[in-house]
């Protein structure tokens, strides 16, 4: 399977994660509608829903750029309807939309924690429910969202419990999401990285030149969401899924070409107890 000719709505795909996704995709020959609020150049982030757009065409997928804000559900709406009247439908959604702030409870100011929860949580939710009834006809049809797996160990939590309620939150959407829509064939899942990924999040707050220097390309983002994307919907859902173990179960031996520097322990422990094996299925 691959994506050739496959609709995929995106939401803030206009750089980082989002983009490597949605050029991924393109590669295959994949249309891409994507919804992002950046339509004018930011003085600290790079690229805009339009450059973006030209980025995908050059990779020889078709775009369609849209401003909007997913917190908008009309807004949602109609950029889906713009979506299926330019391709014909939609097959895979991608939640990729997402708001961070890591300030402990004293410190947030309670409209950065709605921030994150209108983003994150109803954001993937407005989004997904705006695509459902046309991945309900789409072919090979999956809903993917960018959240890790929910772990209640207490490292998760404090100092950032507003963060990790909105990240988890996607998360049940996600999974959610796979429970309601078994029987109609359509896949959700949710993917997240093992480690710290090159991003202007990370650039511009969680530790700037030295983080990046830890951390690892979007490509491991794209390139795992990927493998997701053309495994068979029916088959392939309601998971929690790691990028790199995605990447390891696919045959990916060798982790260190996703390295965005030299300060990160890119290795993967690939012992697996015979009886089982890594497995996308």
């Amino acid at each position: 399977m691959n994506l050739s000719g496959k609709t995929i709505f995106i939401s803030g795909a206009s750089r980082g994660i989002g983009l490597a996704i949605a050029l991924r995709a393109a590669r295959d020959g994949a249309n891409v509608a994507l919804i992002a609020k950046t339509a004018e150049p930011h003085p600290k982030l790079e690229g805009t829903v339009y450059t973006a757009a030209e980025a995908i065409e050059a990779a020889g997928g078709r775009a369609l750029p849209i401003v909007g804000d997913i917190r908008d559900e009309a807004q949602v709406e109609a950029a889906v309807a713009q979506t299926v009247e330019r391709f014909g439908g939609i097959d895979v959604c991608v939640n990729n939309a997402s708001a961070i702030n890591l300030a402990g409870i004293e410190q947030l100011e309670m409209k950065r924690y709605d921030l994150m929860q209108n983003i994150n949580v109803r954001g993937t939710f407005v989004v997904s429910k705006a695509c459902v009834p046309h991945l309900r006809r789409g072919t090979n049809p999956h809903v993917l969202t960018l959240s890790p797996p929910i772990n209640l160990d207490p490292r998760w939590l404090a100092p950032y419990t507003a963060y990790t309620i909105a990240k988890y939150g996607m998360t049940l959407v996600a999974l959610g999401l796979a429970e309601e829509l078994r029987e109609a064939g359509v896949a959700s899942n949710a993917l997240w990285p093992r480690t710290l990924v090159a991003t202007a999040a990370v650039q511009n707050l969680l530790g700037g030149d030295e983080a990046m220097r830890r951390a690892r390309t979007p490509d491991v983002y794209a390139d795992a969401a990927y493998e997701v994307l053309t495994q068979p919907s029916r088959e392939y859902t309601g998971q929690a899924l790691l990028c790199e173990d995605v990447l390891v179960a696919a045959g990916v031996t060798d982790l260190s070409r996703y390295s965005n520097g030299d300060g990160a322990d890119l290795g993967v422990d690939l012992f697996v107890d015979d009886a089982n094996p890594p497995s996308l299925r």
